[in-house]
């Protein structure tokens, strides 16, 4: 075994560990952390494995964004009341069938498969080949995309406000009445 098959073992288990904890954690703030490190993991095998783009890309977006969003809208959201829930054995029974019927099927294509090996050459940039695309060829899809996130964005802040007069409000507003009515009196 090489060094760099232990650099890759390394990081294929900093990728799978904290994933499996994501998907097994009662605790959605340790998922979401954990989820941290597994993205790591996969930014880490994309530079590992020469794709310089997609790993600066994995960092950036994913993590830099997404899990952020995602961390934040943990911490501020509301926990719900308590109430009964299933149990947890009986919730996972179907998604563990479907999870080991797609494991079967992954692993039939795998073994099934001739993967012909290329010639190995040194990785080489391609940030610069993307970065040129993206800003001549492609610079319509590219803007489209932004635009459609921002409407996204826009409308995920709309379904999100609180509607005016709450409950909430209402209670303040009778209490706000009362004490004038006990000033005046």
């Amino acid at each position: 075994m090489t060094a760099a098959d232990l650099i890759f073992y390394a990081l294929a288990a900093l990728t799978l560990v904290p994933a499996l904890w994501v998907v097994g954690s009662p605790n959605i703030v340790h998922a979401g952390f954990n989820l941290l490190l597994t993205l790591l993991g996969v930014a880490g095998l994309f530079a590992w494995l020469g794709a310089d783009f997609l790993a600066v890309a994995q960092l950036m977006v994913y993590i830099g964004g997404v899990l952020v969003l995602v961390l934040f809208t943990v911490m501020m959201t509301r926990v719900p009341q308590a109430r009964e829930a299933d149990s947890g054995a009986k919730r996972a029974i179907l998604p563990g069938l479907f999870a080991l019927g797609v494991l079967v099927v992954l692993l039939l294509v795998a073994t099934g498969t001739h993967w012909g090996a290329p010639a190995l050459t040194d990785a080489q940039p391609t940030t610069a080949e993307i970065g040129a695309n993206f800003m001549t060829s492609y610079i319509f899809p590219f803007e489209y995309v932004s635009l459609v996130l921002l409407a996204a964005l826009i409308g995920a802040a709309i379904l999100i406000r609180e509607p005016r007069g709450t409950e909430e409000d209402d209670e303040a507003g009778a209490a706000v009445e009362t004490a004038e009515e006990e000033v005046q009196s």
